[in-house]
């Protein structure tokens, strides 16, 4: 007698408008998906059904980006718990990794997404108090390892980083579903690693600090990626 295996459980009608809206809006911008398209192409007989569910847009794209949150929190905090040092690839892996891995899923459009939250401006609230905290252990565990860099510079180059992180993933991810070559994964990973201890660790050249020290103005916070 054969194995049965379970049948994966359906998500919900609201879930169902999360992800789709996700995809949507990935592929189309935040300002080019009507939310009644939203509502269809998810499969509901009412058009209103994103009205129901989450009231307003912005609502509904923070759902977006808390859906996925709590996975990679939990999936850094597994990966944190196994650093052993200082060592800034390992911390940057730690982190950035969870987002790494999300081009390789075909059916997760969460990389192209996010940059769309950032390129249309459109406001990102607090998410959830864990994702809070792991970006707060994060800058502890690497802020001391830079400190042959001098602030504001430091900060600008952490944010950079992940913004870095987020476009070639990205980037990947739409290779990928069209067909493209791409590199092998272990390669992929290993040199954009390389790519983000670089930025974050290079140090500044006698014009940026010119720059910094000649500077009257107050350098701004930059917008965080999750």
């Amino acid at each position: 007698m054969s194995e049965q295996r379970p049948h994966p459980i359906a998500p919900s009608p609201k879930q169902q408008l999360v992800l789709t809206a996700e995809r949507l809006y990935a592929l189309h911008g935040l300002d080019g998906v009507p939310l009644r398209h939203i509502g269809v192409a998810a499969g509901m007989a009412n058009k209103s059904a994103v009205q129901y569910h989450f009231g307003t847009k912005e609502n509904l794209i923070q759902a977006i980006l808390v859906n996925r949150i709590d996975g990679l929190t939990r999936r850094r905090e597994l990966l944190e718990a196994r650093l052993s040092g200082g060592d800034v690839r390992q911390i940057v892996e730690a982190h950035q990794l969870p987002l790494i891995e999300l081009a390789e899923d075909q059916d997760c459009y969460y990389l192209p997404f996010l940059e769309q939250q950032f390129l249309e401006n459109h406001p990102l609230d607090d998410l959830t108090a864990g994702h809070r905290e792991s970006k707060r252990n994060y800058y502890a565990r690497l802020g001391p390892l830079l400190d042959h860099i001098p602030q504001p510079i430091r900060d600008m180059r952490m944010r950079q980083a992940s913004a870095v992180c987020v476009h070639i993933s990205a980037d990947r991810h739409r290779a990928r579903m069209q067909g493209m070559a791409v590199a092998p994964y272990t390669l992929h990973v290993s040199q954009l690693l390389d790519l983000l201890v670089g930025i974050l660790t290079t140090p500044p050249s006698a014009a940026t600090l010119a720059a910094l020290e000649g500077s009257s103005q107050e350098v701004p916070v930059f917008r965080e990626f999750p």
